[in-house]
């Protein structure tokens, strides 16, 4: 069967170069006589790929040398309640809710201090980026807290929010590599793998080496801790050791393209020929308001869910996958990750076209 044009918001695609060299070492990688899988993460094979990986990102994000990555496992979900165990100095928080996970974020700091929700626009079911130009940031406030850009409902910070000198912390999980990034303008980013860069099972943490202290809340586990990860080289415990490989593999990936400037207008590309389609058609409109819109995950309805039923049935039928939006939301979905091919979104693009002219 030929690959399909996999739309997923996460796991998602991942670069078919990448998925040929993986599958060409699976039984032996480079002459060892095993696999990866397989490997001891103490061998000095694995201490090279998980170097290389750690080197390659930060040539790509040129992470200045007071910053650590770290590779951990728990999803981004666990960053939720590490973040405030390790950072929550004074108690408390600011949280700038666009979405569903920032939401989720919020909510688990609140088991640990005073979480405070600055800015928010559920208002308008997440629809757009608030103004975070002038926020009421707390005096005693240990960072502010946003997800970058929104998988669910596709919406994008393209200005950071004025943290008033706050340590700004924010999950790029969606948005990860997709574009160059300044990262000194932050404390923490971090972001699940299984967007833009991996497979599932893998969180990148870079944080700023002061951020990262023996001071934690009472009774934070050791395996939540950044210093015990930190001073480990992410090796503390058996890392995801398969899922950092092919990391390595897509940032050498991404240096191949010509870096994140070639990424970011790789991506723009891909993005205007779906919203300059879905801004003439005269049967389905995006969601998100236009200066907010991702250049990542595309959501967009024709106003009737049994229309867009049949419209994900159908493109599926076409080779189409997975473009079916997030339950909140309804509609579709188009998540359009560096992997994913200028030909793909075409593809879509085309039968949508077709689907509009049998369909109004």
């Amino acid at each position: 069967m030929a690959r399909v044009y996999n739309f997923s918001a996460g796991p998602a695609m991942l670069p078919e170069e990448v998925l040929r060299e993986a599958a060409a070492e699976m039984l032996d990688y480079r002459g060892c006589g095993m696999s990866v899988m397989e490997m001891s993460h103490r061998s000095k094979a694995f201490e090279t790929i998980i170097g290389d990986a750690e080197q390659d990102l930060r040539d790509l994000m040129q992470i200045p040398d007071n910053y650590k990555v770290l590779f951990l496992q728990g999803g981004a979900s666990q960053q939720f309640s590490m973040i405030p165990m390790n950072l929550m100095k004074n108690g408390v928080a600011d949280y700038i809710i666009t979405g569903q996970w920032a939401k989720k974020a919020y909510q688990e700091a609140c088991m640990y201090g005073k979480a405070r929700a600055v800015a928010s626009s559920e208002d308008q079911t997440f629809s757009y980026i608030p103004d975070c130009s002038d926020l009421p940031i707390d005096a005693d406030a240990d960072y502010v807290y946003i997800c970058e850009n929104n998988t669910i409902y596709g919406t994008k910070f393209k200005t950071l929010p004025n943290t008033k000198g706050k340590t700004l912390v924010a999950d790029v999980s969606s948005c990860f590599l997709s574009e160059p990034v300044d990262v000194t303008k932050y404390g923490v980013i971090y972001g699940g793998v299984q967007k833009n860069i991996g497979p599932a099972g893998v969180v990148i943490v870079i944080i700023r080496e002061d951020l990262i202290t023996q001071d934690v809340l009472p009774g934070t586990p050791t395996m939540l801790r950044y210093k015990t990860h930190a001073d480990a080289g992410s090796l503390y415990n058996t890392p995801p050791a398969y899922g950092i490989y092919i990391c390595g593999k897509v940032f050498r990936w991404l240096k191949a393209q010509g870096g994140l400037e070639a990424m970011k207008e790789y991506n723009e590309k891909k993005a205007k020929i779906l919203y300059d389609f879905l801004d003439k058609s005269k049967l389905f409109l995006g969601t998100v308001r236009r200066q907010d819109r991702s250049l990542m995950n595309v959501p967009f309805v024709t106003g009737n869910a049994q229309l867009d039923a049949k419209f994900v049935k159908e493109a599926k039928e076409a080779g189409l996958e997975n473009l079916k939006g997030h339950r909140s939301v309804g509609g579709m979905r188009a998540s359009i990750y560096n992997a994913m091919p200028i030909a793909g979104v075409e593809a879509l693009v085309d039968f949508m076209g077709k689907f509009e002219g049998e369909n109004l």
